[in-house]
């Protein structure tokens, strides 16, 4: 079963759209972080979870068969592949991750990104960051819906 998780660093102030945090994606078959690497890959966290919701939604809209998943300020990549009969691989670096159906896919980040959100409530109202984070996570949760992926 995948699964993802979203942080933010501690002691960086008060909260704002660039705060950096961390990404674990985790499966049957592995797993990945972008917490406790040298040089460190940490990320714009919030941007990064919005990019990953956009790009993800894109993808699997789409025809293209590999997305390449790159956070905002980090080396951290995380890449889909379409495998046969529906599937998906996930991969960071040369980790394969799991290997899941469509559903398996979009709830696994949809969860992951609907508990991070109670962070991105933290963010001020006015925070564009914020604003951009939620129109993501209803357009992706929209697509988790709909049967319009291919």
């Amino acid at each position: 079963m995948m699964r993802m998780r979203f942080s933010v660093l501690p002691g960086q102030g008060e909260p704002n759209g660039f705060d950096l945090g961390d990404m674990l994606c985790f499966g049957d078959l592995g797993e990945a972080t972008s917490q406790g690497h040298t040089p460190d890959q940490g990320m714009m966290i919030y941007l990064s979870v919005t990019l990953l919701l956009d790009n993800l939604r894109q993808f699997l809209k789409g025809s293209n068969k590999v997305l390449s998943y790159t956070g905002v300020d980090t080396s951290f990549n995380i890449t889909v592949r379409r495998i046969k009969n529906g599937m998906f691989s996930v991969s960071a670096g040369n980790t394969l991750l799991d290997r899941v159906g469509l559903d398996e896919l979009t709830q696994a980040v949809l969860a992951a990104a609907e508990e991070f959100a109670t962070c991105v409530f933290d963010l001020p109202e006015d925070d564009a960051a914020r604003h951009d984070y939620l129109a993501a996570i209803n357009d992706f949760r929209t697509l988790t819906n709909n049967s319009t992926a291919k």
